[in-house]
């Protein structure tokens, strides 16, 4: 089923994992194979078919998380591509080191009041052809996700019925490990009932390569800055104001080899210089201000250069207010608003109801 809210898709889709992933599967399959025949970064993962570490990553797929590979299954065959090659490309960041997913997340505390600000960066071919997803799988809490076509929901921002938010930034890690694929992972993380528990699925599962998660919870006055790499997961408490781009800034970060771009360079120098020039007391339109800023010199933290080296353009900004009784979402696209909705937390008891 397909809603709309102010103009932005909304897939509602339901069930057992195979089911959801089925799903998630015939919405994409009108734009997946032209997707993926202009897509540079899928010529080079392709070349790992058959390989032992793909092999390897499956198997820690299947051991930890065999729901979630159930939904790429399922993605599959709605596709009618072979589930290898879904894998592959669900495992990119693992795979090619330079993969083209970018990303701005901001996090600010403002009295009881906690935001996510998010700039959801990726293939210019995406433009409009992106939408937002509602997953409600048996027996967990559901959430509702920006949604790439042919990729796990979660890997980009996300609020769950338990209240858990979610923003991902992509790090270029140099040496991936074999563990569990980190879009997985990331995935996973909104089947937790609580912060803690999402704090629990980063720290104790064997990641292969790495993302910065930015995670809130309604309900909870923590916001948690995390770097959960191949080599360790950092976890750092948001004080007041924040802001993370596509590379690893927490200390300790020096003993992981990283690519860190001109781009991701100067946006996360660009949001350390505006962040603490924002008024008090903070209004969540200056977090949009700051993530739709297009910089006097260097590149811009807003992206919509058919040019940009990373060859990634801005595809929404995500603004989460994230309450006591839940989080107020809402999307924009070039500027205005698409989608508004407020996500009432479920009481951890009853999520799985």
């Amino acid at each position: 089923m397909v809603a709309s809210k102010q103009g932005l898709s909304l897939l509602l889709v339901s069930g057992e994992p195979y089911d959801i992933g089925y799903q998630l599967g015939e919405f994409a399959r009108p734009v997946f194979g032209d997707y993926m025949k202009q897509s540079g970064a899928w010529q080079a993962v392709r070349r790992w078919r058959g390989t032992p570490f793909v092999r390897e990553l499956r198997d820690a797929a299947q051991a930890h998380f065999p729901a979630l590979l159930a939904e790429l299954d399922g993605m599959a065959a709605a596709l009618g591509w072979p589930a290898e090659d879904v894998f592959l490309w669900n495992c990119r960041g693992e795979l090619i080191h330079n993969a083209p997913d970018g990303c701005t997340t901001l996090a600010a505390v403002v009295g009881d009041t906690r935001f996510i600000a998010h700039n959801e960066d990726g293939d210019p071919f995406l433009r409009e052809r992106c939408a937002l997803v509602e997953v409600r799988p048996a027996g967990k809490p559901g959430f509702v996700s920006f949604y790439y076509p042919g990729s796990l929901p979660g890997h980009t921002f996300a609020v769950s019925r338990a209240g858990v938010v979610q923003a991902i930034n992509n790090l270029r890690i140099r040496t991936p490990v074999a563990g569990v694929p980190r879009m997985i992972l990331a995935r996973a993380v909104l089947d937790a009932a609580s912060l803690d528990e999402a704090l629990h699925i980063l720290r104790d599962t064997p990641a292969a390569s790495g993302f910065h998660h930015t995670l809130g919870c309604a309900g909870d006055a923590r916001i948690f800055s995390v770097e959960a790499s191949a080599q360790r997961c950092s976890v750092q408490t948001v004080p007041h104001r924040y802001g993370h781009a596509n590379h690893m800034i927490h200390r300790g970060c020096e003993a992981e080899a990283q690519i860190v771009t001109d781009s991701s360079r100067d946006r996360q120098l660009r949001v350390e210089a505006l962040l603490p020039a924002i008024a008090h007391p903070l209004q969540p339109a200056a977090l949009l201000d700051v993530l739709h800023d297009r910089a006097p010199s260097g590149l811009p933290i807003y992206r919509d250069d058919p040019l940009d080296p990373d060859d990634e353009n801005t595809l929404a900004t995500a603004l989460f207010d994230i309450g006591i009784a839940g989080v107020s979402m809402k999307v924009y696209r070039q500027g205005q608003c698409a989608f508004d909705t407020f996500i009432a937390r479920t009481a951890s008891e009853q999520a799985g109801a």
